[in-house]
C-alpha cells in the first residue's frame, strides 16, 4: 500500500470550493480520502462537491457552509464534520483573507483586523476545536496554509504577511504541546500559485515581472503543486514531519 494512501481517512478542508483548497480536497479524494468543502456559499461548495464525486465516481466530497469569522458556524463545521464523514483525521486551514494591498500607513484598523481575525484568530478557534478529537483517537493532522509572506518583508502585504508568520507559529505550539498525542502540525508556505485569491498579483505585469525575475523556475505555482504537500502531511508519509513549514516557491526564496 502507497505510503500516500488516504484510505479510510475523513479530511476538513476550509476555503476549499476553490483554488488551492479545492485542488487539496480533489487529489485527497483521489486518493481515498472522504473530504468536506467548505466555504461560505453551499452552492458553490456543492458544485465542487459534486465536480469530484463525478471525476471519483462515487459520494466522497460533502458540502458544508461556513463563514470562518463567525464563531458559532466554526463549531457547526466541526460538529456537522464529524457526523457527516465519520471523523476529523486531518484538519486543513486553507481559507483566508487579504482586505489591503499597499502601504500600510493607507490601511484602516477595520482592514487589519479582519484580516488577523479571518486568518489568525479563526485558525487558532478552529484547532481548538478540531484538537479534542484527535487527542481522543491518539491521531490526528493539522495543516495550516501560510505563504513565503510569512518568511518575507513586502511593501505591499504587511498586515498579510504578519498573519501568515502568526500562523506558522500557530503549529508549532500545537506540535509541541500535542506531539506526543500523535498530532502533527505543520504550515504549507506556497509562493506565488495561480488561484483567483492571488490574481491580483499574476494579473499585474510588473508584479509579475518581479516575481518571475527571482524565480529560477521562471515561472508561477498551480494548485495541484501546493495538493501534493497536504496529501504527505496527511498521510503515513508524514508521519514524523512535526511543527515545520513546507516552502513552495519553485525556488523563489532562495534566490
Amino acid at each position: 500500500m502507497s505510503l500516500f494512501n488516504l484510505k479510510n481517512k475523513s479530511i476538513l478542508i476550509t476555503g476549499s470550493s476553490k483554488g488551492i483548497g479545492k485542488s487539496i480536497a480533489h487529489q485527497s479524494a483521489l486518493m481515498g480520502a472522504k473530504v468536506i468543502i467548505s466555504s461560505r456559499k453551499l452552492d458553490v461548495c456543492e458544485k465542487t462537491a459534486d465536480e469530484i464525486n463525478n471525476d471519483v465516481g462515487k459520494k466522497v466530497a460533502f458540502p458544508i457552509a461556513c463563514n470562518i469569522a463567525d464563531d458559532d458556524q466554526l463549531k457547526d463545521l466541526v460538529t456537522k464534520t464529524i457526523e457527516t464523514i465519520g471523523g476529523i483525521d486531518s484538519l486543513i486551514c486553507n481559507a483566508a483573507t487579504n482586505t489591503f494591498m499597499g502601504s500600510m500607513l493607507d490601511m484602516s484598523i477595520e482592514q487589519f483586523d479582519k484580516i488577523m481575525h479571518n486568518n489568525i484568530r479563526s485558525n487558532q478557534l478552529l484547532c481548538n476545536m478540531c484538537l479534542p478529537h484527535m487527542i481522543e483517537k491518539k491521531d490526528g493532522s493539522i495543516i495550516i496554509i501560510s505563504s513565503i509572506a510569512a518568511i518575507r518583508g513586502s511593501a505591499i502585504l504587511g498586515a498579510y504577511n504578519i498573519s501568515k508568520a502568526a500562523d506558522v507559529m500557530i503549529v508549532k505550539n500545537i506540535a509541541a504541546e500535542f506531539g506526543h498525542k500523535n498530532i502533527r502540525a505543520n504550515s504549507i508556505a506556497p509562493g506565488l500559485i495561480k488561484t483567483d485569491f492571488a490574481k491580483g498579483l499574476w494579473e499585474n505585469p510588473d508584479i509579475l515581472k518581479a516575481v518571475l525575475q527571482n524565480n529560477p523556475m521562471q515561472r508561477i505555482g498551480e494548485p495541484d503543486e501546493i495538493a501534493g504537500a497536504a496529501i504527505m502531511l496527511s498521510s503515513k508519509a508524514g508521519s514524523y514531519i512535526n511543527g515545520q513549514t513546507i516552502v513552495i516557491d519553485g525556488g523563489t526564496t532562495i534566490v
